[in-house]
Order: C-alpha cells, then structure tokens, then sequence
C-alpha cells in the first residue's frame, strides 16, 4: 500500500498513453475478421459471409499483388543498405572534422530534414524534379542532358526514392554511430599514433573495427521492416505510371480498400504483412543478440 502511495502518479500519468495505444491499436484489431469474408459494408460482420482463406489465395495468384510484394522488398532492402552505409560513412568522415563548431554546424544542418514531413518534402520534390522548369532538369538541359522524369518512369522513380529517403534520414542515423565513436578509448589511438600509425591506419585499424557491432545491430533490427518501404513518402510522390515499380504493400492496401473499395482483400494483405513482419522482428532481435550480444531486456 506505501509502495502505491508513492507510484500513483507515475501509473496516472502512464493512463492516457495507454488508452490511445488501447483505442487505435488494439481495437481496429478485431477488423482483422475481414481477411476472412466477403466483407460488404451495408451487411456489417454480422451480415457478410465467410470465404475463408479465399484472399490469402488470391494475394498470391494475382499478378499485381505479387508484383508489389516484389516492390516493397526492392525499396526496402536498397534503403536498409544505404540508410547503413551512408550515415557510418559520414559519421567517420565528421569524426576527423578538428574544429567543433564546425562540426556542430554540420551535425545540425543534416539532423533538420528529419523533422520535416513527407507532405512537406514531397511537394518540394514534385517541383524541383519536375520536367516542367524543376532545377533538377534545368541544371541537366545546361549540360545538354535529360529531361528526366523522375517521378514518372519506373526506373527513376526508385532511384528518386531511394535517394531522397537517404538524404532525409542519414544525419539522424548518424547519431547511433557517433554516439558509438564517443565511447572508444582514446587511448588506443594515443597508442597507434606513438606506432607511427596515420590517420587513415587509425580509422582503418581502431575506428571502423569499433563501429562494426553498432552497425551489425542497426542493419540486424533493420531487417524487421524490410516489408515496411515508406508509406508516407511513395504516397506523396508516386502515381499511376509509376505503380508497376514503385507501388508497395502498403499503398496498395490503401488504393484497394479505401479507392477500390475491397476491404476483405485489403485486410488480408495487411495481416500477410503485419505477421510477416512479426516473425522477422522476433529473427533480427535474436540475430541481434547472436550477433553482437545486444537485447532489449
């Protein structure tokens, strides 16, 4: 009872967190029900027959589906991998940057695109990549090249969305890493610049070696949302020419629920997906602590 005494407000303040995570989480759930009828909206769940396993057949016959799943593995592995390499690189690159103001100023300056939404981004991209006058291809037409479509060819659009992501998360990757260069000994470098050992052996023999089981952590835990390649960031800047490369899991669940109007088929997708990404969450947590001894608790 004294212990109650003491803690009730923190469980008070832990209520409100809790009930929206109850609202918006966990009482959609029962919609799940719908991956597994003809679900029609007039009839309720009530009203609609069972089919079964009937869309979980068709996710994998139909060729448009497949074609995403496809999609949302090629998007989401290129941005794994360069979300990894870009933000170790820089981090090693800032971390021979002498000056500290400098390098504050450089830190904060690739930090801020993290905070800015995709709806802002996004029509930022749309202009400055657009063939119609964007600088993009006005810089491209000075040098006798393009225009290129970025937004509308297939190809492009990857590339685009790729890129763009990268740029817009590498600073606030970075952190991980530089917080990892924070904690090697500084007394190992002492040591190789008494051997006569360069800056570029330093980085080669201490500073990469001691960022490897950060990085096999990060890229390990990225492996639970390969199937998660940027809902907010396609749907902002994809459209209908560009749906054979660039449409994903998750905005094709939107188009075929909210635009078609096939919420039994939509549903069935997004519990493929969520299940999928489940099993993968709980694979990349125990590689995770195989890996480089890491665990959450």
């Amino acid at each position: 009872m004294a212990t109650w005494t003491r803690t009730w407000p923190f469980h008070l303040m832990v209520w409100p967190a809790l009930l929206f995570l109850i609202v918006f989480n966990y009482v959609p759930m029962a919609g799940i029900v719908m991956a597994f009828m003809d679900y029609k909206p007039w009839l309720g769940f009530t009203g609609s027959p069972w089919i079964g396993l009937d869309h979980f057949r068709a996710l994998f016959e139909r060729d448009d589906s497949i074609q995403v799943i496809w999609n949302t593995l090629v998007i989401s592995v290129l941005k794994i991998v360069f979300n990894l390499i870009v933000p170790f690189t820089f981090a090693i690159l800032l971390n021979e940057v002498r000056k500290r103001l400098l390098s504050r100023t450089i830190q904060t300056l690739v930090y801020l695109p993290h905070f800015l939404s995709w709806v802002i981004l996004g029509g930022i991209l749309v202009n400055f990549l657009s063939t119609d006058g964007g600088f993009a291809n006005r810089v491209l037409g000075f040098f006798g090249l393009g225009p290129v479509f970025f937004l509308g060819d297939g190809n492009w659009f990857r590339v685009t969305v790729v890129v763009s992501e990268v740029w817009k998360e590498f600073g606030y990757g970075t952190i991980v890493f530089i917080a990892a260069l924070a904690n090697i000994n500084p007394s190992l470098y002492e040591a190789a610049e008494v051997d006569g050992a360069s800056r570029w052996k330093q980085t080669l023999h201490i500073t990469i070696p001691s960022l490897l089981p950060m990085a096999i952590v990060v890229g390990t835990l990225s492996l639970g949302n390969i199937l998660n390649a940027g809902f907010d960031q396609i749907f902002n800047l994809y459209n209908s020419l560009v749906y054979d490369k660039g449409d994903i899991i998750d905005t094709f669940v939107y188009r075929t629920a909210i635009i078609d109007g096939d919420f039994g088929f939509a549903t069935a997708v997004g519990l493929f997906k969520s299940v999928i990404s489940m099993l993968l969450i709980i694979v990349a947590y125990r590689l995770a602590y195989k890996l480089a001894n890491y665990r959450v608790f």
